[in-house]
């Protein structure tokens, strides 16, 4: 979590660095404009009219800016006169959405009446598809920018909570609509997404800016192995599925919804110890370097301007989401896709825009350690957290979703795995890995495609 608040504050150095200027020279403005209150009484002084009524003014004027400047050290500065709060917050509205896909927000209006209105169910997925899109940028600049505002640890856990809401919103629309393969297949497809196509572009495009690039051995361990554990939580439901046999006393879909909520808590307890370690215990660990260029740290939103953002977007993707997953079923006949492949590998473009970009923004800069951290960061909090927290939901609501996934959906996932520490085991990447895991990525597509 904070590999990726360090991410995006790279990425978004420039724009805060803008704001802040426009922020300051509002400032100036305003104290030149304090500054240049007494100035009329001062220039009839000068002139010499003598005004028995302006007189005290005058006298009293010059007191005050004599007894000030005597008073006044070298480091005192008369308190600034903020600017107008709407006046940074456009601003800080126009760098964020300055992004060129953001023209893609025209089509949030369009999928939301296209759901409402009830039209043919291809465009209204694939208008709400291309709105997920934008959304889930400027969500993650908003998240971003408000967890600036709490420090490490809160903004932390703040990034944990939305840095894949796009993802567990998808989801829990799809489990309440009763479509179980869609959320697992979704779900998979974020991991699949972020292990091999994110990382292998961020490998790719940093290694045609750098010919040689080098991340942190312990943390890229202590990742792959939490990634491996998260394999193995969702590959003994789906063996016990498969080997575990009915009796006259056992029902094997009971058994394994049994092993799956339980695994599933186990599952974010260890998301929870995560969280622990790098928020709290060993947050040295993660420390942010040395800022040249410390302004960029400030927000840039006044926080009712955050939090109304997040919660509007929040509200707008739970729509979009709902009105994507219903329409789901009927585009997949009507165009022939199959709905593991748009779930496995359609769905989370949408979900993932914001994780690629980042991650391939930092990589071109030779920051790999936090391309890696959002990457893999956004993996694990999949693999960890949305994953057992749809169990839950389902556990709660009614629904019995497992975590018995299908053998080539558990193998695809273990395989991914396996390559990822493969290739990262030697702590340095170049373009020749991104290839070798987008490849994989476009292998397991095709099966999916074909499935």
């Amino acid at each position: 979590m904070l590999d990726r608040t360090k991410a995006f504050t790279v990425v978004r150095a420039a724009s805060r660095l803008q704001v802040l200027a426009a922020r300051r020279r509002a400032q100036r403005e305003a104290e030149e404009a304090a500054d240049g209150e007494t100035q009329p009484l001062v220039e009839e002084a000068e002139n010499g009219v003598v005004d028995p009524q302006r007189a005290a003014a005058i006298a009293e004027a010059e007191s005050r800016r004599a007894a000030f400047g005597q008073c006044r050290s070298m480091t005192m500065r008369r308190p600034p006169v903020p600017p107008a709060w709407w006046k940074s917050d456009l601003q800080a509205l126009k760098e964020i959405l300055s992004n060129w896909m953001n023209v893609l927000l025209v089509a949030v209006p369009l999928g939301l009446a296209a759901g409402y209105l009830k039209w043919d169910a291809a465009w209204v997925f694939s208008l709400n598809f291309l709105a997920l899109i934008p959304l889930a940028l400027v969500l993650g600049d908003v998240t971003e920018d408000l967890a600036l505002r709490y420090g490490s640890v809160i903004g932390g856990l703040i990034n944990a909570t939305f840095g894949n809401i796009v993802e567990i919103i998808l989801s829990v629309a799809a489990l309440l609509n009763g479509l179980y393969g869609v959320v697992a297949a979704s779900l998979l497809g974020s991991i699949l997404s972020n292990l091999l196509l994110v990382l292998g572009c961020s490998f790719f495009f940093g290694g045609l800016y750098n010919k040689t690039q080098r991340f942190n051995a312990t943390g890229n361990q202590a990742s792959g192995s939490l990634l491996f554990l998260a394999a193995l939580g969702f590959l003994i439901p789906t063996g016990a599925g498969l080997l575990f046999g009915g009796g006259a006393d056992h029902n094997p879909q009971e058994v394994v919804l049994g092993i799956s909520r339980g695994t599933a808590v186990i599952l974010l307890i260890c998301y929870a110890c995560y969280l622990g370690f790098q928020l709290y215990t060993h947050t040295d660990l993660f420390e942010d370097e040395p800022n040249e260029e410390g302004e960029a740290q400030e927000p840039m939103m006044t926080l009712f301007t955050s939090v109304a953002m997040l919660t509007a977007i929040t509200v707008v993707v739970a729509m979009a989401s709902e009105f994507l997953t219903s329409s789901l079923e009927e585009f997949s006949k009507s165009s022939g896709l199959g709905e593991a492949f748009l779930g496995t590998i359609i769905l989370p473009i949408a979900g993932n825009a914001c994780e690629h970009m980042t991650a391939v923004i930092v990589a071109t800069k030779n920051k790999m350690d936090l391309s890696m951290g959002v990457a893999i960061g956004s993996s694990i909090q999949v693999a960890l957290f949305a994953v057992p927290f749809a169990v839950v939901v389902g556990w709660a609501t009614g629904h019995p979703f497992t975590l018995s996934f299908d053998p080539f959906s558990a193998m695809a996932l273990m395989l991914s795995v396996a390559q990822t520490n493969f290739v990262t085991a030697g702590a340095t990447s170049h373009w020749l890995l991104g290839v070798q895991l987008i490849a994989l990525y476009v292998l397991i597509s095709l099966a999916y495609f074909f499935k």
